[in-house]
């Protein structure tokens, strides 16, 4: 069925969100139909305001709307332990286990040589400068497990070691294939405790 431009537009925009399938996005479309003018304002002022105010804490690549995120700037954080991920969506996911004390790094992706991504375009030199800085005794690699995910974690577990830092894996009850991000709280709270070194 072919809709009039202004509606097309707005289901492709929402079609084009990963994870947002045609069906969702006419949905959501006939969603924003159904706002006032001022709620509608208010949605994209909130979209423009994420986009403007978001970024990367200078320490660990966590998203945040201040120079350094909440987590790197809580004291009462262990600073010795540093969970490295590959996006933030994992900082989220972990965080509300509430089991989890110490830092993040937030890589920004995996190595995946298929799609032409090299060590040199994630953050992996960042977190060897803050091995490099002292005061870290374990890095938990928590990437997913997946081809790529372990490919990264096996990279990254060699250039750690090789500083004299303690290097676990996650304990995954979570399935081959899986994203951290889907996770329930449970499975990644006994994925933390029972960690092993790599």
């Amino acid at each position: 069925m072919e809709y009039i431009l202004p509606f097309q537009r707005l289901v492709e925009k929402f079609a084009s969100l990963r994870g947002v399938g045609r069906k969702t996005a006419v949905r959501y479309a006939f969603a924003v139909l159904d706002m006032s003018e001022e709620e509608a304002k208010d949605f994209s002022d909130a979209i423009l305001s994420a986009k403007r105010d978001i970024h990367t804490c200078s320490i660990c690549g966590n998203l945040t709307d201040e120079p350094i995120c909440a987590v790197c700037s809580d004291e009462k954080r262990d600073g010795g332990i540093i969970c490295v991920v590959e996006d933030a969506r994992a900082v989220i996911a972990f965080e509300k286990t509430r089991e989890y004390n110490g830092l993040y790094h937030v890589l920004g992706g995996v190595i995946s040589p298929a799609k032409g991504i090299t060590p040199d375009k994630i953050r992996i030199g960042e977190l060897l400068d803050r091995i490099s800085n002292g005061g870290v005794r374990e890095v938990i690699i928590a990437t997913n497990p997946n081809v790529d995910g372990e490919t990264t974690a096996l990279y990254i577990s060699k250039l750690v070691s090789a500083k004299g830092v303690k290097v676990t894996r996650l304990a995954y009850g979570v399935p081959v294939g899986a994203d951290i991000e889907y996770a329930d709280e449970v499975t990644l709270t006994r994925a933390i405790s029972g960690r092993r070194e790599i």
